[in-house]
């Protein structure tokens, strides 16, 4: 009876599309095949339908058979509505998306598989960076979101769809503050107040997320917008944060630096560092002695012997530049920078091995490089580090903790006696200066470097933090006898090059433990009306806020639900803010896809029904 009803509804289909094209004779012929098998539908009589749909079958082929211009025809037109049908789908509706890199690790990992939802926050416009409806209050402080980068200042924007249209890239990051928020950074955490004045530290500090890092800045120089090139000097440059020009720096014809911070900071009298808590992360590097000697104003007579010491560069300032050699050669203005250097015992440098987390790289012949570059030959790898010992294979660390990656992102753990996960200094050196990277360029081999390992340092109740956990405590002899040697610097530095010392200046809290509003106010980065400040998880690897600016409210897009691939722990829902399941947008938008569904359903129910009479 089933099968008959399909023959019946596609033999009408045919008929009817092509009726005034069919002579008498064969229009009749049709026709009276079509009238016995609704017949015998009608009669629920099933040898009759079992005849009368071969009949069908048959003088369809006779009469109605798909020319090549029928196909070609149809083809087009199916192709066409399936895409027009897929692009409301993923534009306003839902989406699978695979993950393409480490920029939110440990959250999402590459080649995870996200069901996202289109509708968490609004209704969106297909093939557009707007809303047909938007609700602000939707968007939650630590949720991850997703948007386009149309029309934002970001390079390599272009995609394609389908392996045919092209398109604009989508990102996806935590979403770390709304307009009119204020935020300020200390201690791996973001403290701030709301458009209202209201402390919001408490939402930005979710417990589930304690381990992820949030910093203010990824490169100390930020995004350098050079000026004039001539004879191998670069005469002016502006250094963006966060996409806004903060400060400028020029040549002048003595070659001297002058630097200044551009409106509205330098109404405050204040310096680089003084902005969005710079002051409190540093960026480290691990030496041997050797090194140290090398490539450290520090000397190890001032300090106690240590088989690795962590150099850490601080306190940006664009009152004392400097002139760096930049990535192309060029000589180039710079904010300058201080330096302190730290001997590790071996406490310390197992309690750095325990914390450790890389990019996800490949191991190949004892030659390693970070997962997704492209290797042709020498291309790259001239410079990729050596790590001798491990097997041939896609790894990654986290937390101390080892992987290898599997078929399609499955991982797989690593015992603590693998290769790679054997401890060591040069092993830990190696590591933390070239885990992120993976490129010798990035090795210690010069003074105030120019390219700095993605390790951040900073202090946090009294405790020295980096990779999101302590590795020196409060009150270590070690680490009183550092800053004792800070005070010291500072006060014995010369006043036309003053020496700041890297020391904990506390969270930005008044004495009685609570949020310091004027403090937030004066020093904090103010979210623009209309925009998002959205950070990776994964600071070290994140093409984010801090380098394309906040996200317009019109390029958001929706949320991830949840990872539905590899297997393991981290499947199923993702840890971010609490978005409410039903919504308006999700109601509305849910509504008119059933609606839809079961409107065409009764359409081609009643057109193509075994009762109607054959025209």
């Amino acid at each position: 009876m089933k099968k008959g009803k399909g023959v019946f509804r596609s033999l009408l289909k045919l008929y009817l599309r092509k009726e005034k094209k069919l002579a008498s004779p064969e229009r009749e012929a049709v026709k009276g095949v079509l009238e016995d098998l609704q017949s015998a539908l009608l009669s629920k009589d099933k040898l009759r339908i079992k005849k009368a749909a071969s009949e069908a079958t048959l003088i369809q082929k006779r009469y109605l058979k798909r020319t090549l211009f029928d196909i070609i025809r149809d083809s087009v037109v199916s192709l066409a509505l399936i895409l027009i049908v897929v692009t409301l789908i993923r534009t306003m509706w839902f989406e699978v998306y695979e993950i393409p890199s480490g920029s939110m690790r440990p959250t999402l990992q590459e080649q995870d598989r996200l069901l996202v939802s289109k509708t968490t926050f609004g209704i969106n416009v297909p093939l557009s960076r707007s809303h047909f409806y938007f609700d602000p209050d939707l968007v939650k402080r630590n949720g991850i979101f997703i948007f386009t980068g149309m029309g934002m200042d970001i390079s390599d924007l272009k995609t394609v769809y389908f392996f045919l249209f092209p398109g604009t890239k989508q990102y996806i990051k935590r979403l770390m503050g709304k307009p009119g928020d204020t935020l300020y950074f200390y201690g791996g955490k973001i403290y701030g107040i709301d458009e209202q004045r209201h402390d919001i530290s408490e939402e930005l500090q979710a417990a589930s997320l304690s381990k992820i890092d949030h910093v203010p800045y990824i490169h100390m120089n930020g995004k350098s917008i050079l000026g004039t090139r001539s004879g191998g000097l670069v005469s002016s440059v502006t250094l963006k944060q966060m996409n806004e020009p903060i400060a400028s720096l020029e040549l002048t014809p003595q070659n001297k630096v002058i630097g200044n911070l551009l409106s509205p900071f330098a109404e405050n009298n204040l310096d680089y560092y003084d902005i969005w808590g710079f002051k409190n992360y540093g960026m480290g590097r691990l030496l041997t002695p050797d090194e140290a000697t090398k490539y450290t104003t520090t000397p190890l007579s001032q300090v106690e012997p240590a088989e690795l010491y962590l150099e850490i560069i601080h306190h940006p300032t664009v009152k004392h530049p400097s002139i760096v050699r930049g990535y192309h050669g060029e000589l180039q203005p710079a904010c300058g920078t201080n330096s302190c250097l730290i001997p590790l015992n071996e406490e310390h440098m197992k309690a750095l091995f325990e914390s450790m987390y890389t990019a996800r790289f490949t191991v190949k012949n004892g030659v390693c490089h970070r997962y997704g570059m492209s290797i042709k030959g020498d291309h790259y790898c001239h410079y990729c580090p050596k790590l001798t010992g491990v097997p041939d294979g896609t790894y990654e660390i986290y937390h101390g903790i080892g992987h290898q990656i599997l078929w399609s992102g499955i991982s797989k753990k690593l015992s603590s006696d693998h290769p790679l996960m054997r401890y060591s200094a040069p092993r830990l050196q190696l590591l933390y200066n070239l885990g992120i990277e993976w490129n010798t360029l990035f090795a210690p081999q010069s003074k105030n470097p120019f390219l700095l390992p993605s390790r951040f340092v900073y202090f946090n109740e009294g405790s020295l933090y980096s990779m999101g956990a302590p590795f020196i405590s409060k009150g270590d002899p070690i680490l009183t006898k550092f800053l004792e040697r800070e005070t010291l610097k500072k006060s014995a530095a010369p006043s036309y090059a003053p020496y700041i010392p890297f020391e904990d200046a506390g969270p930005p809290q008044t004495d009685d433990g609570k949020l310091d509003i004027s403090f937030i106010e004066k020093h904090g980065f103010k979210v623009p009306a209309g925009h998002y400040l959205a950070l990776g998880d994964n600071y070290a690897m994140s093409l984010d806020s801090r380098e394309f600016g906040c996200v317009p409210a019109s390029n958001v897009r929706g949320a991830p639900v949840l990872i539905y691939w590899p297997p393991g722990k981290r499947m199923g829902l993702l840890p971010q803010a609490d978005y409410p399941f039903w919504n308006l947008p999700r109601t509305l938008v849910w509504t008119v896809v059933l609606i839809s569904v079961i409107a065409q359903r009764i359409y081609e129910r009643k057109k193509y029904s075994i009762n109607n009479r054959i025209p």
